[in-house]
């Protein structure tokens, strides 16, 4: 066998447990995630939450999904690097829809503290300047976006798992046209959003808020 030959093989046998992994995080529990499958217009995303390193992000997350409050929103941003086009992410959730809003805000666990690194395929919750204002909206990375990892002077976001399957579903999402946004989004809204029909917990019993669902509810007739 060459020298590349050998290489080659060395390489092969550190990537096959990487990938059995993923393959069966995907299809069943693993011990410390907690899984959902997001139901988009366009195929299927598993995403696996990492409770044990962020557990205050992924307790907020799963109030969104047992909740309902994730079905019928959709992936309305695309974020490309200028250097690399097939690189960024992507950003999705309830967007500045309000009446979705669970209240209290989640307190931000930086990435120096949970030791989840913005590499491709990681959740991340999207939140405002204030660091503890994530909501209901997040991000998955196509690529490292390691400027969205902690560092001195800089608290960044809050990464909270990954995506164990429909990966192609997301790159599909970021290739799409964008316009318009203001400020850091702009240019960078999607034309036609893609919908998310449902967020479904794959893992363990529900836990809804019990919160009043203002979304749900239709407006009065005038006059009644």
């Amino acid at each position: 066998m060459s020298l590349i030959s050998r290489l080659l093989f060395a390489c092969l046998i550190v990537l096959l447990p990487l990938s059995a992994v993923n393959a069966q995080t995907a299809t069943r529990p693993a011990p410390g995630y907690v899984r959902v499958r997001l139901e988009t217009s366009i195929g299927n995303i598993v995403l696996a939450l990492d409770a044990k390193r962020a557990p205050k992000t992924v307790t907020n997350f799963m109030i969104y999904v047992d909740d309902g409050r994730l079905d019928n929103t959709s992936f309305y941003r695309a974020y490309r690097r200028k250097d690399n086009k097939a690189l960024g992410f992507v950003q999705g959730g309830i967007d500045t829809e309000a009446r979705r809003v669970y209240f209290p805000t989640v307190e931000l666990e930086p990435t120096n503290q949970t030791g989840i690194q913005h590499l491709d395929g990681v959740i991340s919750m999207a939140r405002h300047k204030d660091p503890n204002s994530g909501t209901g909206n997040f991000s998955i990375q196509v690529g490292p976006n390691p400027t969205l990892d902690a560092r001195p002077g800089y608290q960044g976001y809050a990464a909270f798992g990954r995506v164990v399957a429909g990966m192609d579903v997301i790159k599909r999402i970021l290739a799409l046209d964008t316009c318009c946004g203001r400020g850091v989004m702009f240019g960078q809204m999607i034309k036609k959003p893609i919908k998310i029909i449902k967020a479904v917990r794959l893992d363990g019993v529900a836990k809804p808020s019990g919160a009043v669902k203002p979304w749900l509810m239709r407006p009065r007739a005038p006059g009644k």
